[in-house]
């Protein structure tokens, strides 16, 4: 025992003596929803599969347009060479066919052929030359009286598939530690909540950036990867090629050509900050900044044009992703769904760990993957850095 003569202060005193102040338990930095494509799909778009690889038929009504492969100077030539397609097949005896720049109007007199079209020229008007790589369409058909039935012409969907994937996060922890009194509260319970946001966490990147894939699929124990959907989807949008320039007229008619050519009036746009930051520069009137009717659930912004509705929704991982703040997805949400093995969505499986060990192993397990039933309903912006 030490004597101490005179003024004492808390600056005297070690750890022993003065063990500070510590506000208990603890607090979570993360992003805001971490999961909302998830979300939107578990309350709207999920339904099991039996088997890991899952497919669908997708099909869609043809263009009917064909292109011309070779200037045609006569006026009255009525044999057309066209580029090799399946349109063509649909030009048989009695088709209308448009020249779309000079509104030449032709029928058809035979059946095409794989590369030629024979027809009657200039029905109804004057005279038209035939430019290369002139594009042409069919517009109904024509016959007389009488006639006989034409050829019959069929068109079969096509065979869209994914995989599910295997997703597992584990937490372990001595039986000491569990029997440890901590500032911060049971350690268990902590590891466990942030396993599962972990977790959620990489199937929701799976679902952006998975690259379908399968390895050793013939043996025992194939390792599978599902397709996310910016390595899946077609319509994409890449400004690279414009300077990573989209002015607010780009954007409009980019709405109209390209995101609301096929599918639903509304879509749901995730997006990254940049981006969010561009729309907001863009007409302040077509901003409703409540959560809209219909939005599944989660709160987003209503971009309103002329084409249809985009909801927006700032993605909090595309903040932490490289290149995504300049990206945007978006989404038609009746075209999307999350597929789980049966028996196999997320659960938490508790005691994992061997008969002897002095401690407890458990984790989350989810067997799952994305399925897009329609492909160009859908649209991938990115290398959007500015708008002027």
């Amino acid at each position: 025992m030490a004597a101490i003569l005179g003024l004492r202060g808390t600056g005297e005193f070690g750890t022993d003596f003065r063990p500070k102040n510590y506000r208990e338990l603890y607090s979570l930095l993360e992003p805001n929803g971490t999961s909302p494509l998830g979300a939107l799909l578990a309350m709207s778009s999920s339904e099991g599969t039996d088997d890991p690889e899952f497919k669908n038929f997708r099909d869609e009504l043809p263009n009917r347009k064909l292109k011309v492969n070779g200037a045609v100077a006569s006026t009255s030539t009525t044999s057309i060479t066209v580029d090799a397609g399946n349109d063509n097949l649909f030009a048989v005896l009695g088709t209308i066919i448009v020249n779309a720049t000079t509104g030449e109007v032709m029928r058809c007199t035979a059946n095409s052929g794989a590369t030629t079209l024979t027809v009657e020229r200039n029905i109804g008007g004057t005279t038209h030359q035939i430019a290369d790589n002139a594009e042409l369409f069919i517009s109904g058909t024509a016959y007389e009286e009488g006639a006989s039935a034409p050829t019959g012409v069929s068109f079969d969907a096509s065979v869209a598939s994914n995989f599910t994937q295997i997703f597992r996060t584990a937490f372990t922890v001595t039986e000491t530690l569990k029997a440890t009194n901590l500032r911060t509260g049971d350690k268990e319970d902590e590891m466990a909540t942030k396993a599962l946001k972990m977790h959620m966490m990489d199937i929701e990147r799976a679902m952006f950036f998975g690259k379908k894939h399968e390895t050793n699929g013939s043996t025992s124990q194939p390792r599978r990867y599902t397709g996310g959907l910016t390595t899946t989807m077609t319509n994409v949008l890449d400004r690279s090629t414009a300077s990573n320039v989209m002015t607010e007229d780009q954007f409009d008619r980019a709405l109209i050509e390209d995101i609301f050519a096929f599918g639903s009036k509304q879509k749901v746009m995730f997006c990254g900050a940049k981006v969010a930051g561009h729309l907001q520069k863009f007409g302040k009137d077509r901003w409703s900044p409540t959560v809209v009717e219909g939005s599944y659930g989660v709160g987003m912004t209503q971009y309103s044009s002329f084409a249809g509705d985009l909801m927006v929704h700032l993605h909090p991982q595309f903040r932490m992703v490289p290149g995504m703040d300049n990206a945007a997805v978006i989404l038609d949400m009746p075209y999307v769904k999350y597929r789980y093995m049966e028996g196999r969505d997320t659960s938490l499986l508790r005691d994992r760990q061997n008969a002897s060990d002095d401690s407890v192993l458990h984790e989350y397990l989810t067997e799952c993957g994305l399925e897009l039933l329609q492909d160009k309903v859908h649209t991938y912006i990115k290398n959007w850095t500015a708008v002027a």
